[in-house]
């Protein structure tokens, strides 16, 4: 009976661990089921651009192994789900994400707005108890989510950082007594609460958050003191550790008020408005202190104390973007334990004092990039042997060309000496073997003399270590020095663009596997692209070979290179169909193939691109139409974000097809053969934000669809459209450029025309407009650049137009200041890669804008990247060659940073008013000798105003003309 007993107990708990598990006994591989199903229903909320495209509704596919999912390597139960980025549109069901037990949520990015009950996630406290990490940032969220979270015990990390926590002042008080809630959260280490609009009090209503070691509060708006001590409490943040007050207003005396965090062992002060000098006695209070951040405020000096308490402690100081002398590195030595020191763009001037810095034996990283300092390296500069990363670009230092000054330092890995300059040195160093092996070495734009122009530095021979190589824009001539990619074989990433590498390019057989990254463009290189660039480098990921002077077909190996994701080839020779195995095959995401010679038909390759998002194939000889394919057949895809098929030799009518490409971001056709209308189809482009369908013989009236939510950049210049622009563009408030010169377009500019409010370029000369020039454009607060001109507009010119000069409000630009750590492995290499400003080699689009208006007798153009332009105030305004009446404005004076003005061919009349001259009208008065911007003006810049005079005119006034005098504009 007994034994009976104990074997219905052992079924029961047996029947109950299968309940509990999900049957783990049976399916020992994959995730649970009822798991599995529950994330099916949340795809359709969490789909946005297709981003969860390995969930599969396949049944018996494992959810652990679906990307963005994460389960227990054990229990095979699912414990994190990362959604960053990943919802659009509001809305959810909330039963779904309330049947997974997760340890780790993050939902960054995805539009929820409100509380957290309205988006479908219910109580939380009862589906999510045991959720340890929530990320909720780039959100829509409020205090009114706070009561929910508040209930999450098991919290350890809470990101709520760039939302809307703000109100107005009667509502703040309720708002801090929900964060109060907060200290529910006994568990809670880490609290994000960066970028939203908090005030000063809100650390005195965090106060009972015991368990902090983390709180980052940047970019809010607090500011003046920060009381710790309110109502006779004290903080209570006595296991804070770490603090991030950057990007507020603070100004002075802000340290003192944070003396009670005894545990505080970082503190970050950055991109405040601090002044004056920082006295090392202020930070005595803090016994824990290890990083001090203060870059970017107003410092001038930093007074060192030899007996002060942080002076043996403090191991890191970032000062970057303060205004220092050079006289600190005298005094800094007193740091005995520092190892991080970050003086960048504090515009130190001058050569290196011999002592002081020099004694940190300990130092470990030194940053003096972007200031002036000069001369030589100091001889003392041997002392700093504990040293791992150095970086001194962006100054005027003289460098030998052997590095002696670096050879003692046997732990250096990094060395940054970009844009100084190389010099040669005495014979004696150059048999001189250096003790240190770099793994990163950036040495670009640093050749100045031509003798130096031909020599890779000798002591790159001697590196086996190295995995970053920058020698970049030096005018090395010779081959490619091959014997880099051969000596190192850790090496990643080799950059040698921009120098004058001659030859045909060759690789040794030998396999190199680490290499990821190649770029020789802007090289004197011939032939052809070699096939063993395939098999030497099976793990490439980039390969630029841009601007040389290869020629003959795109190697076909080059699509079965699994890793390949960015390949530019543009601005060669290469001739001959792009290989279709690498447009369907391959894994690139980036293709430019720009201003070659290739050909055939572009069709296939666009509508066969597999997972590619930039395709470039502008500049080539492409030819055919574009509009016969069955579209029953293909479906466009999803991925393709750029599309540039300018300057070919495309013809027929623009593809309705393309409508389909709901994704689509940036469209470029222009100089083709294009003929017939603009589709309808191309209003359902809701993602659009630039489109160029310019110089091509597109006819018709522009499409009244056209007002896409995010569309900023238009071009239809140079095409044959016709009629009014109706409702054309109405409500564009995205719209940052329109341009519709040299058309047929008709009627007057509509009044609904303020209604595009960012507009900050608007060209629609050589057009039919007429009437008169509304008084609506005036609203448009951000206009850089008009031109009316060629048109028949009439009536008189708006005087409100003057007032377009106030400058565009702009955002604060922050540069992000990089934190080196411990050691010099993968986290720190890629953080100094960041550092690099690699954008700047790879953009991530490579579409330009260009916007050409006349100025005096010629064009002028503005020309970029797309969305770099950053331009406030009228710049150019051309009304000329118009039926215009009446005086020029008084007001015109007020448009202080005009670079062309031009109202000639008018009907214009009455004196010149004060700083204004100009041409072909009936203006009067007399013109004293010109300066500023009215001083490139020649004789002929007032023919036509018979009434005028002066010394240019070689024509005398009377003592009447005299006293209307014209004056310039300042420009």
């Amino acid at each position: 009976m007994m034994m009976k007993w104990k074997w219905l107990r052992f079924t029961r708990m047996a029947v109950m661990l299968l309940v509990l598990e999900g049957c783990r006994w049976c399916t020992t591989d994959a995730c649970l089921e009822h798991e599995r199903i529950a994330l099916l229903h949340l795809k359709p909320f969490f789909n946005y651009r297709n981003r969860l495209q390995s969930w599969v509704e396949v049944k018996g596919s494992d959810c652990c192994k679906w990307e963005r999912v994460e389960c227990n390597t054990t229990t095979r139960r699912l414990i994190q789900l990362s959604l960053n980025s990943t919802k659009w549109e509001y809305g959810m069901d909330n039963r779904n994400l309330n049947a997974l037990e997760l340890k780790s949520l993050y939902l960054s990015g995805n539009a929820i707005s409100g509380n957290l009950e309205n988006e479908g996630f219910g109580k939380l406290s009862s589906t999510l108890s045991n959720l340890e990490i929530l990320g909720l940032s780039e959100n829509y969220l409020n205090d009114s989510i706070l009561l929910s979270l508040s209930e999450l015990s098991s919290l350890r990390y809470l990101d709520l950082s760039d939302n809307k926590f703000e109100g107005s002042s009667h509502q703040r008080v309720i708002i801090y007594i929900r964060f109060s809630m907060l200290s529910r959260l006994n568990n809670l280490e880490t609290l994000d609460l960066s970028g939203n609009s908090l005030k000063n009090s809100i650390l005195f209503h965090m106060r009972n958050l015991s368990s902090l070691k983390n709180l980052r509060l940047r970019d809010n708006q607090l500011k003046g003191r920060l009381d710790h001590i309110q109502d006779g409490t004290q903080l209570r943040l006595t296991h804070l550790e770490e603090l991030d007050l950057g990007g507020n207003l603070f100004r002075n005396n802000t340290i003192s008020f944070l003396q009670g965090l005894s545990s505080l062992k970082s503190l970050d002060m950055r991109w405040n408005s601090l002044q004056g000098s920082l006295d090392t006695k202020d930070l005595d209070a803090f016994i824990n202190l290890r990083k001090l951040d203060m870059s970017g405020n107003e410092l001038k000096d930093l007074v060192i104390h030899q007996d002060s308490n942080v002076s043996s402690s403090l191991e890191e100081i970032y000062l970057v973007y303060s205004t220092l002398n050079t006289n600190i590195l005298q005094s800094i030595g007193v740091f005995a334990s520092l190892k991080i020191l970050s003086l960048s763009n504090c515009g130190l001037i001058g050569p290196l004092p011999n002592q002081g810095w020099c004694d940190l034996r300990n130092l470990e990283v030194l940053d003096v990039s972007r200031n002036a300092l000069e001369g030589m390296l100091p001889h003392c500069f041997s002392n700093l042997t504990s040293l791992r990363e150095l970086d001194i670009s962006r100054n005027h230092f003289q460098i030998p060309l052997s590095f002696a000054p670096f050879a003692n330092l046997s732990n250096l890995k990094a060395l940054l000496s970009n844009e100084n300059k190389m010099v040669l040195e005495p014979s004696l160093f150059y048999t001189s073997i250096p003790k240190f092996q770099l793994e990163v070495i950036i040495f670009s734009k640093c050749i100045t003399s031509q003798q130096l122009s031909r020599k890779v530095p000798t002591f790159l021979y001697y590196q086996y270590d190295l995995r970053y190589v920058d020698l970049s824009h030096n005018n090395f001539s010779a081959t490619v020095p091959t014997w880099l990619l051969e000596n190192n074989t850790k090496l990643e990433d080799l950059i040698l663009k921009g120098n004058s590498c001659t030859g045909p390019l060759s690789f040794s057989s030998a396999l190199i596997s680490n290499v990821s990254s190649i770029d020789i463009s802007q090289n004197k290189l011939q032939g052809q692209i070699p096939t063993g660039i395939c098999s030497t480098f099976p793990h490439l990921r980039r390969l630029f070979l841009s601007k040389n002077a290869f020629e003959g077909n795109i190697p076909l190996c080059l699509s079965g290179m699994k890793d390949l994701s960015f390949l530019d080839l543009s601005n060669n020779q290469l001739y001959g169909k792009v290989p279709e195995e690498l447009i369907t095959k391959g894994s690139l995401t980036i293709l430019r193939l720009s201003n070659n010679k290739l050909s055939g038909n572009v069709v296939p390759t666009i509508l066969n691109v597999h997972g590619m998002h930039n395709l470039y194939l502008d500049g080539n000889n492409f030819s055919g139409e574009m509009t016969n394919i069955n579209m029953s057949t293909f479906e466009f895809p999803n991925s393709l974000d750029e599309i540039d098929l300018s300057n070919n030799k495309l013809h027929g009518k623009l593809p309705r097809w393309i409508g389909n490409a709901s994704l689509l971001r940036r469209l470029a056709l222009s100089n083709n053969g294009f003929e017939g209308s603009i589709p309808m189809e191309f209003c359902k482009l809701n993602s659009l934000e630039f489109l160029d369908l310019s110089q091509n013989n597109l006819s018709g009236s522009t499409p009244s669809c056209f007002n896409q939510p995010y569309l900023e950049y238009v071009h239809l210049h140079g095409n044959k459209l016709r009629g009014p622009l109706s409702l054309a563009f109405y409500n564009s408030s995205s719209l940052v450029t329109l341009d519709l010169r040299g058309n047929n377009l008709t009627g007057n500019i509509p009044k609904w025309i303020d209604t595009l409010s960012p507009l900050s370029v608007l060209l629609l000369k050589d057009n039919h407009f007429h009437g008169k020039v509304p008084i609506q454009l005036c609203k448009l607060h951000s206009l850089s650049i008009i031109d009316l001109s060629q048109n028949m507009f009439s009536g008189p010119i708006p005087s409100c137009l003057g007032n377009l000069s106030l400058p565009m409000q702009t955002k604060k630009i922050l540069e992000i200041d990089l934190f080196y750590g411990p050691s010099i492995e993968e986290e720190t290499l890629i953080m100094i890669m960041g550092k690099l400003e690699m954008d700047s080699y790879y953009p991530g689009s490579y579409l330009e804008e260009v916007i050409e208006f006349t100025i005096k007798s010629g064009f002028y153009p503005y020309k970029g990247y797309i969305l770099s332009r950053n331009l406030s105030e009228i710049h150019s305004l051309n009304l000329s060659h118009n039926k215009l009446t009446g005086v020029i404005p008084s007001s015109f004076s007020k448009l202080q940073h005009i670079e062309s003005l031009d109202l000639s061919y008018n009907n214009l009349s009455g004196e010149i008013p004060n700083q204004l001259v100009e041409a072909y009208n009936n203006l009067s008065g007399s013109i004293s000798e010109p300066k500023a911007q009215f001083g490139t003006f020649i004789e002929n810049s007032y023919e036509g105003n018979s009434f005028l005079c002066g010394a240019i005119l070689y024509k005398s006034c009377s003592k009447t003309d005299s006293l209307s005098t014209i004056s310039t504009v300042s420009a």
